[in-house]
């Protein structure tokens, strides 16, 4: 299911996206950019990437929370995830981002 992504403005300035699942719940975050026509940037390269599981790596947090950030071609990160108390949960959010991201609506929350 078609997913949202949403553009917006976070309190220092910078432009971020989020991309929700159609449960409305956040399975990516980007990092902060420096407008809003790189952070669109970052929208477009999710969607070319969120169907390749080699654009995503999972890891483990010290304490013991598990996370995954997917990766461009060119090795930088385009989004990260929340924290799952799980292995098995982390692996189904990666899986997810490829489900919200293929049609999903995108949503300027800056305009």
């Amino acid at each position: 299911m078609a997913g949202t992504f949403e553009i917006f403005k976070d309190k220092a300035g910078s432009f971020r996206f989020r991309l929700k699942a159609a449960n409305g719940q956040v399975i990516l975050s980007s990092q902060g950019y420096a407008s809003k026509a790189s952070a669109m940037n970052g929208v477009k390269s999710v969607q070319n990437n969120a169907g390749d599981p080699a654009r995503f790596e999972a890891g483990e947090s010290k304490g013991g929370k598990f996370t995954f950030s997917m990766i461009a071609k060119n090795k930088q990160v385009i989004g990260t995830s929340q924290s799952y108390a799980s292995a098995s949960g982390r692996d189904n959010g990666m899986k997810a981002v490829g489900r919200a991201a293929e049609g999903a609506k995108v949503v300027d929350q800056t305009a």
